[in-house]
């Protein structure tokens, strides 16, 4: 599929895309251009790969002509580009907004314009019944996906899938790499709630999703892992008996912004979601503006499913997480 072809990676620099350039390294693909304002971190990714079939791109998401730029010519697209941080999203609304919404519209839009054969585009378990700012820019970033998708339609040369992630592991800015950094400096490990749940999944489980994506997509398609979830103070246990540390758990209080617990599928989705093993499939829904055949037609259907979330997917115990610790691997 990716031989001799040309892959874009929006926000390239992060942990998301630092992972997907490894993986696709590994193939037979011409050429993997990494697009993101960060010219010091592409500074520091050309120096770690030093590999030709790489190149780097200055730009932001926000202004759709440096993405022209770097799209020419492209075959596929991943789009990791965002504002990821609950907390600077509440206090900066429009610029998650800016970022997440607009400027990944801007993509979709130089990807059709440019002939792209395929974009996977990255959304979060938070974009499921959001009560934050991140995760509404990122719903309003799946509805314009999906409504693109809807209007472009089964025959365009040009097909976008969702894919939507729990907690990565390891990736920068989430709560393991300030464990390890609190133990390191022994300091005690701070945690919010210790009942919160999240999902827990490595980067590579993350990778293998967008593989996926890209393999069995559809025009329209959102696809979610089956991740196994764990309690903060659970994750907490698991980081001190991985590291041999002794270190005292202190909790803080719940972050602006934070739920208990995270939603991967709503209870909507749920009632069309076809399990694919691993993964599921929720496709886009078809249907038009004629309201009448909602109103007085309907379905027929009453939805009697649940939504599937962290609180009620397979529970890690302790030695469960060190196993996903290990698993995950060292992190900078």
């Amino acid at each position: 599929m990716f031989k001799d072809k040309v892959l874009l990676i929006t926000g390239g620099t992060g942990s998301f895309g630092n992972k997907v350039l490894e993986m696709f390294l590994e193939t037979d693909i011409k050429e993997i251009r990494i697009f993101s304002r960060d010219e010091k971190k592409q500074d520091d990714m050309r120096k770690k790969y030093n590999n030709e079939k790489i190149k780097f791109f200055i730009g932001d998401v926000r202004d759709i002509s440096t993405i022209d730029t770097a799209m020419n010519g492209v075959d596929y697209v991943f789009h990791a580009a965002a504002l990821k941080q609950v907390p600077s999203c509440e206090f900066f609304p429009v610029e998650a907004v800016k970022t997440n919404i607009l400027g990944s519209n801007n993509v979709l839009e130089s990807a059709v314009k440019n002939g792209v054969k395929k974009i996977i585009c990255l959304s979060t378990d938070k974009a499921a019944y959001p009560i934050n700012a991140m995760g509404m820019s990122k719903a309003l970033m799946e509805k314009t996906i999906i409504a693109k998708a809807r209007m472009l339609g089964n025959d365009s040369p040009t097909t976008i899938c969702l894919t939507r992630y729990g907690n990565v592991m390891g990736s920068r800015g989430s709560v393991i790499p300030l464990f390890y950094k609190q133990i390191m400096e022994n300091k005690p490990l701070t945690i919010t709630d210790p009942n919160m749940t999240r999902y827990m999944m490595t980067l590579q489980d993350a990778v293998e999703l967008v593989m996926f994506a890209f393999k069995n997509g559809k025009q329209g398609d959102l696809f979610v892992q089956k991740s196994p979830g764990a309690t903060i103070d659970t994750l907490a246990e698991a980081v001190k008996k991985h590291k041999n540390s002794n270190a005292e758990i202190k909790i803080i209080g719940t972050r602006h912004g934070e739920k208990d617990h995270e939603v991967l599928v709503t209870r909507e989705e749920m009632s069309k979601a076809e399990d694919m093993g691993n993964y599921f499939r929720i496709s886009m829904d078809n249907r038009d503006l004629n309201y009448d055949n909602f109103y007085k037609k309907g379905t027929g259907e009453i939805i009697k499913y649940e939504s599937y979330t962290s609180n009620n997917t397979n529970q890690l115990d302790v030695d469960g997480m060190i196993g996903l610790l290990e698993k995950m691997g060292e992190i900078e």
